[in-house]
C-alpha cells in the first residue's frame, strides 16, 4: 500500500510522492493549522475562520470516521481479513458529507487549540460542517471582528504564555494530534512567547485524557459537539487552566466558562474518572534524539511504552515500500522499526509517514502494534507506539542516521528516554562514513526551504519568520494609493 504524503503547513513544500494527493486531505495540514501562523505579525487581532468536521459514516452498522477506522481496515486488507471489494465499499461510505475528518485528527485538534488559545468564539471549534449553527457563529464572528478592529485589540494581548499553557493542557486532555506540537512551537516562535518542547512533557504529566474521542477514545467529534463542545472540556479542566488568560471576545477564559454545561460522563469524562490518567503525551530524549522526540502515549500500547529491541532500519520511504512486506525481512514482534530521511529537510517537508505499517507477515500472526521510530510526523487520526519528530533529523546529521540493523534501541516513554545502545566509539567511527542523504533540491524555493527551515523541536518554521518586527509600521509594504500601480 502506498502511504500518502501530506502537504506541510507554512512553509509549504509538496513531497515528490504527493503529486496525486487529494486536495481535500491536504487541507487538514495546510489551511487549518496555517491560518493562525500569520496572526502574531498583525497589529490587530483576527478570528481565524475554522474548518469543520463532516458527519459520521456508517459501515456494517457501526459509526466510522475517515481516518482512524481506515487505518484499522487497511491492516485487515493487508492481513487477508478483508477483501478489496469490502474495502471499496468502506471507502465509498467513509466520506458522507463535506468537512474534514471527524476524529480528533489534526484539523479538529487545531480548531480546538485555536479556541483554547482564546483566538475564536467559545464553542466554535466543534460545530459539524453541515450544521446550520455554523452560519450563526459566522455572523457572531463578523460582529466581533468589527469590534476588535474598532478597539484596536492586538494578537499579543491574547497569545501569551498563559494561553499556550492552556492550549497544551487541552491538547493532552483531548488526546489530540502530535502535529499540533509543531504548530504551537512555530506559533509561539512568531509570537515571541518562550515555549520549549519539554514544556509539553511537563504539562502532560499533570493532565489526564478526558475526551473519549478517537483515536484515543471511541466517539467522534460530532458527539463531542452534541454534549457541549470544547467549553465542556475547558470547564472540567478549569483547575488545571490559567483562567485569567484573555480571549478575543474581551473576557477571560474563566469568565467564558461560566455558562458551559457540565460533563456528560461518557463522551467527556470528569477529572476524577478520566479515560486515561496523566501522561498522554511524552517527550523522550537520549543519544538517539538529543533535541527530543514525541510519543502520543494516549494512542499507544501501554506494554510497549517501555521496550527494548533490535532495529530494522529503512533508509527512506522508497526503501520501506520495497521491503516492508518482504517475507524474508528479518523482523519479529520485538523489533523496532526505524525510518529516517523523512524529516523537514529529509522528506522533504516532514510527511506523515511516522505510523510505519506493521510488516504483513506479522499482521498475519496477529501482531497489531510495534515500536516505530522516525523523524517524520504522523496523522492525527493514527495510533500505535510511534516515536515521532526525532530531532535533529537524519538528513542534517542527527544520530538517527547512524542506526544500523540489529542495534538495540531502548524506549521508556514514561521516563522520557530514547537510547541507542551502541558505544560512543562505534558511533564516532560511523560518523566518519560518507553521508548517504542527497539534497532533494539544489536551487529555487526548495533549496531555500532546506537551508532555513528549523528542526522539529523548534516547530519546523522558517528561522527568519521567528519573532515580531520591532517596528511593523516601518516595514516596506509598498504604496497602496494613487494611480494604477500604486502611484
Amino acid at each position: 500500500m502506498q502511504l500518502p504524503a501530506e502537504l506541510r503547513r507554512v512553509p509549504i513544500l509538496r513531497h515528490r510522492a504527493g503529486q496525486h494527493l487529494r486536495l481535500g486531505r491536504a487541507r487538514y495540514e495546510r489551511y487549518v493549522p496555517g491560518r493562525p501562523l500569520p496572526v502574531p505579525r498583525r497589529r490587530r487581532a483576527r478570528r481565524p475562520r475554522l474548518r469543520a468536521p463532516h458527519g459520521h459514516a456508517t459501515f456494517r452498522g457501526r459509526q466510522i470516521g475517515v481516518g482512524t477506522d481506515l487505518w484499522t481496515y487497511v491492516d485487515d486488507v493487508r492481513a487477508g481479513r478483508m477483501s478489496q471489494a469490502e474495502y471499496a465499499a468502506l471507502e465509498a461510505a467513509a466520506g458522507p458529507s463535506v468537512g474534514h475528518c471527524p476524529e480528533m485528527g489534526t484539523a479538529s485538534t487545531v480548531s480546538a487549540i485555536v479556541e483554547a488559545l482564546g483566538m475564536t468564539l467559545p464553542g466554535a471549534s466543534a460545530i459539524p460542517a453541515t450544521d446550520a449553527r455554523r452560519s450563526q457563529v459566522a455572523e457572531d464572528c463578523g460582529r466581533e471582528a468589527v469590534r476588535i478592529a474598532r478597539e484596536g485589540v492586538r494578537p499579543s494581548y491574547v497569545l501569551t504564555a498563559d494561553a499556550f499553557h492552556n492550549a497544551i493542557t487541552v491538547l493532552v486532555a483531548l488526546g489530540g494530534s502530535t502535529n499540533v506540537v509543531l504548530h504551537l512551537l512555530a506559533l509561539a516562535g512568531r509570537a515571541e512567547v518562550p515555549l520549549r518542547l519539554q514544556d509539553f512533557h511537563d504539562i502532560a504529566a499533570r493532565v489526564p485524557l478526558i475526551a473519549n474521542v478517537r483515536p484515543a477514545g471511541k466517539h467522534l467529534v460530532e458527539q463531542l459537539f452534541e454534549v457541549g463542545g470544547l467549553p465542556v472540556v475547558l470547564k472540567e479542566l478549569a483547575p488545571l487552566l490559567r483562567r485569567d488568560a484573555l480571549t478575543v471576545n474581551g473576557r477571560t477564559i474563566g469568565e467564558n466558562l461560566a455558562e458551559a454545561p457540565p460533563v456528560d460522563g461518557e463522551v467527556v469524562r470528569s477529572l476524577a474518572d478520566p479515560v486515561q490518567g496523566p501522561g498522554g503525551l511524552a517527550v523522550v530524549r537520549g543519544n538517539l534524539a538529543p533535541g527530543g522526540a514525541v510519543v502520543k502515549c494516549s494512542a499507544a500500547s501501554e506494554h510497549l511504552l517501555r521496550h527494548r529491541g533490535p532495529a530494522v532500519v529503512f533508509e527512506d520511504m522508497d526503501d520501506l515500500r520495497k521491503r516492508i512486506d518482504d517475507p524474508d525481512l528479518p523482523v519479529t514482534p520485538d523489533s523496532v522499526l526505524v525510518l529516517r530521511n523523512a524529516g523537514p529537510v529529509g522528506g522533504p517537508g516532514m510527511p506523515e509517514w511516522g505510523a510505519l505499517p506493521i510488516p504483513e507477515k506479522l499482521l498475519r500472526q496477529g501482531v497489531t502494534d510495534m515500536v516505530r521510530v522516525s523523524d517524520a510526523r504522523m496523522s492525527g487520526t493514527a495510533y500505535g507506539t510511534t516515536v515521532l519528530h526525532v530531532s535533529p533529523e537524519a538528513a542534517v546529521g542527527g544520530p538517527l542516521a547512524l542506526v544500523e540493523d540489529g542495534d538495540v534501541i531502548r524506549l521508556d516513554a514514561r521516563a522520557g528516554v530514547l537510547e541507542l545502545e551502541v558505544d560512543e566509539a562505534t558511533l564516532t567511527e560511523r560518523r566518519r562514513a560518507p553521508r548517504r542523504h542527497r539534497p532533494a533540491y539544489r536551487r529555487g524555493y526548495g533549496a531555500l526551504y532546506a537551508e532555513r527551515v528549523t528542526q522539529a523541536d523548534s516547530g519546523c518554521d522558517f528561522d527568519f519568520l521567528q519573532g515580531r518586527s520591532a517596528d511593523p509600521a516601518a516595514e516596506p509594504y509598498g504604496i497602496f494609493d494613487g494611480w494604477i500601480g500604486g502611484w
